[in-house]
């Protein structure tokens, strides 16, 4: 790392034709700690990193792009597996899988670990601590280490590039004012937590495919439905937790649809569902009731999300509302039982659990396209079982939600997941059900695979500019209301 910025200083110095002593007179620092820098010998401090980047108006991202590559490229190696679909459709409380369900879970297994501490602290970077304030991540910490004395700090200096994860925490146990433990953890999205040098028990892994190639290989061979290839794969309980699942997101719906009121946050955004699902027109046609209704499904369980209340990450707290606005309303009005809408769950979990594998579904590390995205492909999908399509049509309605996404930035106002998250639900559920319909057309003229579009998301969230990840600083999240 330190090469590699030393190299990054000496290159952009010489290419501006500034010497060693006009740099350092320009920072207000001696021309020997410029020297040290370049050579290797000692490493600039954060503040004088970015004063650096200022002086040469390039991105702090710049200094260190050949280490993010690196470690990028370490990435890429083929999973081993897939973990149970149980861990991404998890019910918890919002607004943030990310912000709040992963720092949540954190803190109460480190808890648990140091029941004797008697305080924490507990320190925030990169998206944590860029909008950590509007997704109430503060609050949950304190609430899940109560009554304990909690100190919570918001480090918005450390550069993102040089984290292990834009969702990075580091929790420290102390006793008498003294450490006795610390750890450094990860919310990678969707709930899930990784621990950095923390021994802690990680889901098996029991898919062995990690392709739909080799998905579709497995189900075209024995003559399986997605939704039996996931059962065949899933252990003891499964039908339980997705029971489990779609109760939640249908009470997720139907308390949506009666919520009223402005949602907490200080925006004054005002919920919508009630609204939109009783707003019938006398001459509403046929296609504009289908909008209304399934938009007003996908507000009611995204506003519920909004308000700290119970949803279903599907694949994310913040993409709550697409699938089960899809889903219901195909129940509602053609009469599916739920047996058939949790096995159309299920197909759209493997969708899900192929993108969390090969790609993200962290909006931090690679913009909406990885939560919004993610959840238009899993609900498209869905609709194919629903309607019984094969599986061309189904991987192919999958690929279009997926490709008309590409390049989608996370921007919230004020880190708050409302604007424009609550309308980009919507918006998304009715993407979903243009890309089943087009694909139970023209599936015989795809060019493009599943595999291959999941491979390009993962690209261009990797090329996004980090102001656009879920920091808060760019977007709409910099243009403000």
């Amino acid at each position: 790392m330190i090469n590699t910025v030393s190299e990054k200083i000496k290159s952009i110095r010489i290419d501006n034709g500034i010497s060693q002593r006009e740099l350092a007179k320009k920072l207000g620092i001696s021309n020997r700690a410029v020297s040290k820098w370049e050579s290797g010998l000692s490493y600039p401090s954060t503040e004088n990193l970015i004063r650096i980047a200022e002086v040469f108006s390039v991105p702090l991202e710049y200094f260190f792009e050949k280490a993010k590559e690196d470690n990028e490229k370490k990435n890429d190696v083929k999973p081993l597996g897939m973990e149970s679909l149980a861990e991404l459709y998890k019910t918890g409380a919002g607004p943030s899988s990310s912000h709040t369900m992963g720092p949540e879970k954190a803190c109460g297994i480190f808890a648990k670990r140091n029941d004797n501490a008697d305080s924490f602290k507990v320190i925030l970077y990169g998206s944590l601590a860029k909008t950590g304030k509007g997704h109430g991540t503060d609050f949950v910490i304190k609430k899940t280490l109560a009554p304990k004395k909690v100190d919570i700090e918001f480090d918005t200096t450390v550069p993102m590039v040089s984290l292990p994860h834009p969702n990075t925490m580091d929790i420290t146990a102390l006793k008498n004012g003294r450490k006795i433990d610390s750890a450094r953890i990860m919310s990678v999205g969707g709930g899930s937590i990784v621990f950095e040098n923390f021994i802690n028990p990680t889901p098996p892994l029991i898919y062995k495919e990690t392709s739909f190639s080799e998905i579709a290989e497995i189900c075209r061979k024995n003559k399986l439905r997605l939704w039996q290839y996931a059962e065949m794969r899933e252990g003891e309980g499964f039908a339980s937790h997705m029971e489990s699942i779609w109760e939640t997101m249908k009470d997720s719906i139907n308390r949506g649809l009666e919520d009223e009121g402005v949602l907490p946050g200080g925006l004054g955004v005002v919920k919508k569902a009630k609204t939109l699902f009783n707003s019938q027109h006398i001459d509403e046609s046929a296609e504009t009731r289908v909008n209304r209704i399934v938009c007003s499904y996908a507000f009611a369980v995204s506003e519920q999300n909004a308000s700290c209340g119970k949803v279903v990450t599907a694949p994310t707290c913040g993409a709550s509302g697409v699938v089960p606005a899809c889903l219901y309303y195909q129940q509602q009005k053609n009469g599916y039982s739920d047996v058939q809408i949790i096995r159309a769950l299920e197909t759209a979990g493997i969708i899900g659990n192929l993108i969390k594998t090969n790609a993200s579904i962290s909006g931090a590390l690679h913009g909406c396209q990885a939560e919004i995205g993610t959840a238009c492909a899993m609900a498209a999908a869905a609709l194919g079982e629903l309607f019984g399509l094969n599986l061309d049509k189904i991987e192919y309605a999958a690929e279009i939600a997926i490709e008309h996404h590409l390049g989608l930035t996370c921007d919230p106002i004020c880190g708050l997941v409302q604007i424009p998250c609550i309308e980009r639900n919507a918006v998304a559920a009715m993407r979903a059900i243009n890309a089943v319909s087009l694909a139970s057309f023209l599936s015989d003229t795809r060019k493009i695979s599943l595999d291959t579009v999941i491979k390009a998301m993962k690209e261009t969230g990797r090329d996004i500019a980090r102001q656009y990840k879920e920091t808060g600083e760019g977007g709409l999240a910099n243009i403000g209301i």
